[in-house]
């Protein structure tokens, strides 16, 4: 592919985005989870672990997490809230690759604890937010979530931006809490933080289509890349940035661009 002006860019990924971002996009995607429900907190809760689980094959990622619903009675924030040890007993054999159910019991009872002391997810990342971006949100974050007595184990399945992370789970969920809700896929149920705040959920689709477009030069997936990547597609849209998330997501796994 010939290398495209800035005008040009902005041409065919404002195409690219448009295309992909229709309802038919749930069809496939994880977003289909948190769409089950209309509670704010059970769009949150269904969000937040649905996109923890989010890596490896699409349909295992889907199996899973609807069969995780299932498990917390298709009521998140209630399970979450009211839980029994008899229920988190039950979610014993629970897994998705490295994530299983030591993992599971404690996201549930840390879910408790953020909810008892902040009302909601949204309440602790306004905190913590920058007008530029909700990196350090995620990092204050992981150190609450883990004040709880747990195993070592489990930290590995939140990223520090702190350590150089992308952190692309956290910040494919805060694309669905935080982008409008107008085209049908996003949820856009967080008033309190901006879509000119979101990063674009770094991975390895998005990763290399970014550079064949000159969008990003550096090799590795990591947070100094989504840092090069952010002020690229920010220059592009900087009201909605994380829009293109769609363009080089959709360019990389249904085009194979």
């Amino acid at each position: 592919m010939k290398k495209l002006s800035k005008a040009e860019l902005k041409e065919f990924l404002d195409e690219k985005a448009l295309f992909y971002e229709q309802p038919k996009f749930i069809e496939t995607d994880p977003v289909q989870i948190p769409h089950l429900f209309t509670k704010k907190e059970d769009i949150e809760i269904a969000g937040f672990l649905t996109a923890t689980i989010s890596w490896g094959n699409r349909k295992s990622i889907l199996t899973n997490a609807h069969k995780l619903i299932s498990l917390m009675g298709h009521a998140p924030f209630d399970f979450t809230l009211h839980h029994t040890e008899t229920d988190l007993e039950n979610l014993e054999d629970f897994v998705h690759r490295t994530f299983n159910s030591i993992d599971l019991r404690y996201f549930i009872k840390a879910l408790q604890h953020l909810y008892n002391k902040y009302g909601d997810m949204e309440g602790f990342f306004k905190q913590f937010k920058d007008e530029e971006n909700l990196q350090n949100a995620i990092h204050y974050f992981k150190k609450e979530f883990f004040s709880l007595p747990h195993q070592s184990r489990t930290e590995k399945h939140i990223s520090d931006p702190h350590k150089n992370s992308a952190a692309k789970r956290i910040n494919m969920f805060f694309r669905w809490m935080i982008r409008n809700p107008d085209a049908g896929v996003d949820l856009g149920i967080w008033k309190n933080l901006s879509s000119k705040q979101l990063s674009c959920p770094l991975d390895v689709h998005s990763g290399n289509v970014a550079r064949k477009l000159g969008l990003l030069s550096r090799k590795q997936n990591d947070g100094k890349a989504l840092s090069e990547l952010d002020t690229k597609l920010r220059v592009l849209d900087s009201i909605d940035p994380v829009k293109y998330d769609y363009a080089l997501f959709g360019l990389g796994v249904f085009e194979k661009f």
